[in-house]
């Protein structure tokens, strides 16, 4: 089927021209004197070669027919009546080319591999759509325990709604994940799928960025771009860190979510919107409510559905499962002869806490498939990082510095923080558990925002 040509033509001298010469480039053909008879044909074929003038029902109706039954297989319409309307019609109906007639053989072999390029694209991007959507159906995201089972239960009620979602939990987790699989279980699953990570993008660029800007909007604004929420119309957006979106624009999302409009940096233009909006924290957001820096009203927006995925300590069971998946991935992509784990290397990966949770497990299985010597990963094979250490338990006691007081010593390890950063605020807010608007606010009543 990949090289058979169906040649319709009514002409007895053209049609077996063509499939002469299409027959000495590789190309099987099969060939048709009506639509009638090509119909019984078709299915074999990864191209129709048809002419528009035929007896009985003519080249357009076959071509519809054809375009109705299976849009995947392109057709290429030849005729010696080549008026502009005919071939307006003929690729208003699906034709993917037209040949006028007369036509030499080397034009002829260039419209045809040009077809069968456009078909062979078709497919392939059909082949990796449903390979993505694979990626994420239910039965690949490993965990059977019944805290994932209520999470992807839960997601399989949401996903065909519009419903907005907040996905809550600890950094790694997999709420990219979960994300991701609301988007392909729902109608939208064949529009665009735009992640926004928030903590990545700069204040000053996340305007720019979120809802696109005009020509002459700013120094260096050349030519109009569309922003991320454009670029998702009709799809999702995922909001990953929602907590580090600074106030300023905390009022244009809430305007997005309310009425489904905006404008872009530099336009009064209102531009309507449709976008199914999955939001992700790793923060308590009502305590930074309670601080001033996220806004009631788009919690409340943003808090429709929301879903707190467990951490990896708190569902132990799933380790197993995990372990086993990522030894898999890893084996194939590095050619390892590791085969399988030993019960003393589970038992201590069950035994650890995961701080970093399926991220760092992830990383942990990588890390001892490159150092494993044997066909079995072994105890000594995985290398944990070290715990941190309980001044408690240790009998230690851990207080205040001496003649310091609270205020004092938080204002010291902000400027710890601050310093070891680099001044990046993102990255300090990281180091001291906060949201960086929670850092800001605390800079701002040490006088040095």
């Amino acid at each position: 089927m990949k090289n058979r040509i169906l040649i319709v033509e009514d002409e007895d001298k053209l049609r077996r021209v063509v499939s002469l010469q299409l027959e000495s480039e590789g190309f099987e053909t099969d060939t048709a004197a009506t639509a009638e008879e090509a119909l019984r044909l078709v299915d074999r074929a990864a191209l129709v070669l048809t002419d528009l003038k035929l007896p009985g029902m003519d080249g357009l109706e076959l071509l519809r027919l054809l375009h109705r039954q299976n849009a995947a297989t392109p057709v290429i319409v030849m005729t010696a009546f080549g008026t502009v309307e005919n071939a307006v019609e003929a690729m208003k109906s699906g034709a993917v080319d037209f040949l006028p007639k007369p036509f030499s053989l080397d034009h002829l072999m260039t419209v045809v591999r040009k077809a069968l390029e456009i078909r062979n694209l078709r497919e392939e991007n059909r082949r990796l759509k449903e390979e993505l959507g694979q990626r994420y159906e239910f039965d690949n995201i490993v965990g059977r325990g019944q805290r994932m089972r209520e999470i992807l239960a839960s997601v399989a009620r949401v996903a065909p709604a519009r419903t907005t979602v907040l996905l809550c939990g600890e950094s790694g987790v997999g709420k990219d994940l979960i994300a991701r699989a609301i988007h392909f279980h729902s109608p939208r699953r064949d529009q665009p799928f735009v992640k926004i990570n928030c903590t990545a993008l700069p204040e000053s660029l996340m305007e720019s960025e979120l809802f696109g800007y005009e020509k002459g909007a700013f120094t260096g604004a050349t030519a109009a771009k569309p922003g991320k929420f454009e670029q998702a119309d009709g799809g999702t957006v995922f909001l990953d860190e929602i907590g580090d979106v600074p106030p300023s624009i905390q009022v244009k999302l809430l305007r997005i979510l309310q009425e489904r409009e905006f404008e872009r940096l530099g336009s009064n233009k209102t531009r309507q919107i449709d976008v199914r909006v999955v939001a992700a924290t790793n923060v308590d957001l009502k305590a930074a409510l309670e601080e001033g820096n996220f806004r009631e009203d788009l919690y409340y927006r943003l808090n429709v559905f929301p879903l707190t995925l467990p951490p990896l300590r708190e569902r132990r069971e799933d380790i197993p499962l995990l372990a086993q998946h990522f030894l898999r991935k890893y084996v194939d992509d590095q050619g390892s002869p590791v085969t399988g784990i030993s019960e003393a290397a589970m038992a201590k990966l069950m035994e650890y806490a995961w701080p970093g949770n399926v991220r760092e497990l992830e990383n942990v299985i990588e890390r001892s498939l490159v150092l494993a010597t044997g066909a079995v990963l072994d105890a000594g094979d995985v290398k944990l990082d070290e715990p941190r250490r309980n001044h408690a338990a240790s009998g230690e006691t851990s207080f205040l510095p001496e003649g310091v007081s609270l205020e004092q010593h938080e204002q010291n390890l902000i400027r710890e923080a601050m310093r070891r950063a680099n001044n990046n605020k993102s990255q300090a807010a990281r180091m001291l558990g906060l949201t960086r608007n929670a850092l800001r606010y605390r800079l701002a009543q040490m006088g040095l925002e």
